[in-house]
């Protein structure tokens, strides 16, 4: 179960790792208000109406806005993923300091058992309580 756990965490650690390192453009054609086409990897393909020729019922005035509009979305991934020590503040490296230090500290065991009561007696025994209550094991 533990081997499968590990397998597990490692792939996700893995796939964390591949997706915020990666950079990806997501461009996206409107036409009005509707998408038309959006592509992760390939050009986009239009409408065409940005391209329309005006005819002669309409004159040769041009519109000054096109009703066609293009979207583009940068994720750009992180490059540098190694941090080291030296970049932490002060108030920072005393903790990653104290915690490590507790941490492995957790794991070593005593060079002796100590028993805290050792070197105290015990109380003396005024009245034989068992048989003052009278309650005897049997």
């Amino acid at each position: 179960m533990k081997s499968f756990f590990h397998k597990i965490l490692s792939v996700t650690l893995a796939t964390l790792v591949l997706f915020t390192t990666m950079s990806f453009t997501l461009d996206m054609h409107y036409c009005g208000d509707t998408l038309v086409d959006f592509s992760l990897f390939d050009d986009l393909t239009t409408c065409g109406m940005e391209t329309q020729v005006p005819t002669k019922a309409c004159g040769n005035e041009l519109t000054e806005k096109s009703c066609c509009s293009e979207l583009q979305i940068v994720m750009e991934g992180q490059d540098d993923l190694k941090l080291t020590f030296d970049t932490l503040n002060l108030e920072q490296q005393a903790f990653v300091a104290a915690f490590f230090y507790s941490y492995i500290n957790l794991f070593e065991g005593l060079d002796e058992n100590i028993v805290p009561f050792r070197d105290y007696n015990p109380p003396f025994l005024i009245r034989d309580i068992q048989k003052l209550h009278e309650t005897y094991l049997i």
